[in-house]
């Protein structure tokens, strides 16, 4: 893998983290997420915080015990060639199918809601041109972008969602626990996955400073996005009630041309053009994260070369969809159900091989010695 020549601290790592998980909020994963737990909704990034703590930490013990390996090359040496190829060639079709699905419902976010008479094709091709020349530019480029734009995009949530618990309705979060507690449990167990770009995160270890640095970024960037997507999927219940959030695909974008502001009565005006630079840095982010999994499976040392080619097909493959305001939704609904086992055991399971295999005794002999 090619490395890059600068590496990145705290700021830019957890920018990046909560720009490639945190702007999950703004698409359609609030409606699949309330679909079964009703009003309860908002406390499924709690329960499903504190069940991703396991394989996050089972991930941080086994790849940080590798000086200079990424998750690709520390797969590789535990479970040898053929296993690793599959596991790796396993996510790398995850991930594909994550960007596919995602990008296409952007576009159609801004297809539906904003641009209406600009033909799909266009708003497609501005996206992933955009997103592919960030991406190009290095993990470095994104990360000082993503710490550039934070502050900024993190200010403009707190505003929209201090405007919604003022004109909302507290009395619509209850009864807490909507369905039934064990309903809000089981059924957030089965969406872990909204967490589930933590796993790609710890390909960009080699490029973080230190594994203090990558450890303290990891946890913090965790636990702000626990926070904001509970705090902000509760702000949707107090404008709109459950029933309402469930007929809505994308309700952020419902917010934000619903809320108003004195005599200001179009604020998405005010907040689309922040929405849309943390898009085109999160998909910076995930082309990054395939090229650097399609260069390592197959022996690609330039892997960035590959981005605009991926970026071509990634808009080719996310037309197919007739209807994408409704089939992308049950295929990105399905793969979030898949994923989540993937999510939970294989972390386990790097663990279990790396302990069997004495490679924590080997760490310690080598810090001794």
């Amino acid at each position: 893998m090619e490395q890059s020549k600068q590496l990145i601290g705290i700021k830019e790592y957890v920018a990046i983290a909560l720009l490639m998980i945190g702007t999950k909020l703004t698409d359609d994963t609030p409606s699949i997420i309330f679909e079964n737990v009703k009003n309860a909704g908002w406390m499924t990034p709690i329960i499903n915080g504190l069940i991703a703590i396991i394989p996050i930490y089972f991930l941080m013990k086994v790849v940080t015990n590798y000086k200079s390996k990424n998750l690709a090359e520390v797969t590789d040496h535990l479970f040898g060639k053929f296993f690793s190829f599959l596991i790796l060639l396993l996510l790398l079709a995850v991930g594909l199918s994550a960007v596919i699905i995602d990008t296409a419902i952007y576009t159609d976010i801004i297809g539906t809601m904003y641009f209406s008479k600009t033909p799909t094709i266009i708003i497609y091709g501005i996206l992933m041109f955009v997103c592919a020349y960030g991406a190009s530019r290095g993990f470095e480029q994104i990360g000082s972008v993503a710490w550039i734009v934070f502050p900024y995009l993190q200010g403009s949530l707190l505003l929209a969602l201090i405007l919604t618990i003022g004109q909302g309705n507290t009395a619509f979060l209850f009864p807490l626990f909507g369905p039934g507690t064990w309903e809000v449990v089981k059924e957030s167990s089965l969406k872990l996955s909204i967490y589930a770009d933590f796993l790609y995160l710890f390909l960009f270890y080699p490029y973080i400073k230190n594994s203090k640095v990558f450890k303290k970024g990891t946890w913090l960037s965790f636990i702000l996005i626990v926070i904001n997507m509970s705090i902000s999927m509760a702000c949707y219940v107090f404008l709109f009630d459950y029933q309402s959030i469930m007929q809505l695909n994308y309700p952020y974008h419902e917010v934000i041309r619903t809320i108003t502001f004195g005599f200001m009565i179009n604020m998405e005006a005010l907040f689309l053009p922040f929405w849309l630079i943390a898009s085109f840095v999160r998909f910076s982010i995930y082309l990054y994260v395939i090229a650097i999994l399609f260069g390592h499976l197959f022996k690609i040392k330039h892997f960035e070369y590959l981005i605009p080619s991926l970026a071509t097909s990634i808009v080719f493959l996310g037309m197919i969809p007739e209807s994408p305001t409704f089939a992308i939704f049950n295929l990105r609904e399905n793969l979030i159900l898949i994923v989540s086992p993937l999510f939970f055991f294989l972390p386990c399971l790097m663990w279990l091989v790396a302990k069997l295999k004495g490679e924590y005794k080997n760490a310690n002999k080598k810090k001794v010695g």
